[in-house]
């Protein structure tokens, strides 16, 4: 090896054997400040041999520890980690001059000089390591400590699982973290930490009643009597061990009453007494899942969901909660939350039968209602038609979906201009939903494309009367009362004789039919030509409204755009070619325009 490297191994070495020596007898291991008013500020603290305090007067005062014995077994193992450490290093320091090459001692057998210098070097490492432990310990708790009371909980938490992982035989650092976990709302993650800690010192209350308040709040009454019996027995008038086993006692009796209701089939009496066990119990899955079943029973499947979900992540493995809540999910038309939570219970063993085939069943029918949503979206309404057919198909069983479907293939035929078909499709979705406003909002659409404005009037007053605050409803009222009243007096679609999807090019070939069928020359008695002039004057109106955009979506909107009261000013509505061509009775030659 060569020499300048061992020089720098030796040296280095010998400044961490100093290193660890120095910081032995040091007495600021452990520091902690106490702020009392203005004029004066308590420190205290402590080292492996002594504990110290002294104030901002200038008082100081110091106590040796004052038996091996008595002392704590993590200070214990401390003074005997740093011992060791120098102790490692002195042999590590006498091993590292043997061994140097430019050293005389040990002769001139280099390979002996070699391996005698890489075990001073495994020395230095093992007194770094021993003499680094505690101070790294002691350092993790302080900053856990720190970081728990500045509300930085995963911080805190990374620094007590250092400290546990280098002194497992502490208790506090067990008892330190589990607070953690329970600031965190990680009860089942704190209990083993507690056990642990009372293992290790059997007569630590905190503990045992922390624990035992944990096992109250999960409903295990038997185990939780047992912790504030064994803390009262320590300490007879502690109030909250007694209040908590009160509660433990009642705990028992309300968990018999409750089980007995329910088995005599008195649903809501169960549900009444359950209450006050889940108020006691909060963490208690089999109370929730108790209450659950009874609200199945009752026909209140949502009640039941709020008690499922909690329930389900309550418990280790629990796929029977999370089949049940994606079951009862599935049926009331919520399938995306329904996949979520038959995948939770997939995650916990992916051979479950029951859960892997419900999985299939929810994952198929959810692609196929977003694959037909999506369709609608960007209004391609006969694809998302064949979705929704194959939604019915898929599971006929489910009165929602098929609702669903029936109620999304009676919108997308609106969309469609199809009126016929749609006021069918709508019809039979409102004879299976009654209530369901938006079927009666499309129907009313349907009725309006087949310019049967009375109905439309009429479906639009039901849905209000199921949902009053809708500003689509109370739009779509307003709309065709207008065109109702417009078609009173003039329906120029009617007129014409075309629907109301209909595009220019058919309104202006159903105005040259008309207006060649109508025109008063093709008339001889005076009668018929009055009777015609008054028709085709119609048909001219129609075409001038419908072929004007402007003037068609006004009229759409239930506005006649040639309506005297309608225009300002009022006065006689104009000709729609600006002059009367029937006037004085002389003849005239009428042309088509091309448009």
């Amino acid at each position: 090896m060569d020499p300048v490297v061992e020089v720098v191994a030796l040296v280095l070495g010998f400044v961490g054997w100093v290193m660890v020596g120095i910081a032995l007898p040091n007495r600021y291991w452990k520091t902690s400040t106490v702020d009392g008013n203005v004029i004066t500020t308590s420190t205290i603290y402590e080292n492996l041999w002594m504990s110290c305090a002294t104030d901002s007067t200038g008082v100081h005062n110091c106590r040796e520890f004052p038996s091996l014995l008595a002392l704590n077994g993590y200070i214990q193992a401390s003074r005997a980690l740093m011992i060791v450490s120098i102790v490692l290093g002195s042999f590590g320091l006498m091993g590292a001059l043997i061994g140097v090459q430019c050293s005389k001692a040990g002769g001139e057998n280099y390979t002996l000089k070699g391996r005698i210098a890489g075990t001073a070097g495994v020395l230095f490492l093992l007194q770094g390591v021993l003499g680094a432990t505690q101070a790294e310990i002691e350092h993790h708790l302080e900053m856990g400590r720190k970081l728990l009371a500045a509300g930085q909980l995963a911080e805190a938490l990374s620094h007590y699982h250092s400290a546990v992982e280098g002194d497992s035989k502490n208790y506090l650092t067990y008892y330190k973290r589990a607070a953690v976990f329970l600031a965190m709302g990680k009860s089942k993650s704190a209990l083993p930490d507690l056990t642990r800690a009372i293992q290790l010192k059997p007569d630590f209350l905190p503990a045992r009643l922390q624990r035992g308040n944990i096992l109250l709040k999960q409903g295990n009454t038997h185990e939780a009597r047992e912790d504030f019996e064994t803390v009262l027995q320590r300490s007879l008038d502690h109030k909250e061990a007694e209040e908590q086993l009160m509660k433990a006692n009642e705990l028992e009796e309300l968990q018999e009453e409750a089980h007995a209701a329910y088995h005599q089939g008195d649903y809501s009496a169960t549900i009444s007494v359950l209450e006050r066990v889940i108020e006691i119990s909060p963490w208690d899955p089999e109370s929730r899942e108790l209450r659950a079943e009874c609200y199945i029973r009752m026909g209140d499947p949502q009640k039941a969901i709020l008690d499922l979900s909690p329930a389900a992540r309550l418990r280790n493995d629990n796929r029977a909660a999370f089949l049940k809540l994606s079951v009862l999910q599935y049926s009331l038309g919520e399938h995306h939350e329904s996949l979520n939570h038959v995948r939770e219970c997939l995650k916990l063993d992916q051979d479950d039968k029951d859960c892997f085939s419900h999985y299939k069943q929810v994952k198929k029918l959810s692609k196929q209602l977003d694959s037909a949503e999506e369709h609608i979206q960007q209004e391609r309404y006969r694809e998302a038609i064949d979705k929704y057919k194959s939604v019915m198909t898929t599971d006929p069983n489910v009165l929602f979906y098929t609702n669903l479907a029936k109620e999304r293939i009676c919108h997308c035929l609106v969309k469609l201009g199809l009126a016929l078909e749609a006021i069918d499709s709508c019809s039979e979705a409102h004879q299976r939903d009654p209530r369901n406003t938006n079927v009666l909002r499309d129907r009313a659409e349907a009725y309006i494309l087949n310019q049967d404005y009375e109905k439309a009037v009429e479906d639009y007053q039901e849905a209000r009367e199921f949902d009053s605050d809708s500003s689509t409803i109370r739009e779509g009222l307003e709309r065709a009362q207008k065109l109702l009243k417009v078609s009173r007096k003039r329906d120029y679609y009617k007129i014409l004789g075309v629907g109301r999807s209909a595009n220019k090019q058919e309104i202006i070939k159903a105005y040259r039919k008309l207006a060649q069928q109508w025109h008063p020359d093709n008339f001889q008695s005076e009668a018929d030509k009055k009777e015609a002039e008054k028709k085709f004057i119609d048909i001219a109106s129609a075409k001038e409204v419908l072929t004007d955009p402007e003037m068609r979506q006004k009229f759409d909107a239930g506005e006649d755009p040639l309506d005297p009261e309608n225009q300002q000013g009022g006065g006689q509505r104009a000709w729609p070619f600006h002059f009367n061509p029937f006037e004085s009775g002389g003849s005239f030659h009428f042309k088509f325009e091309q448009n």
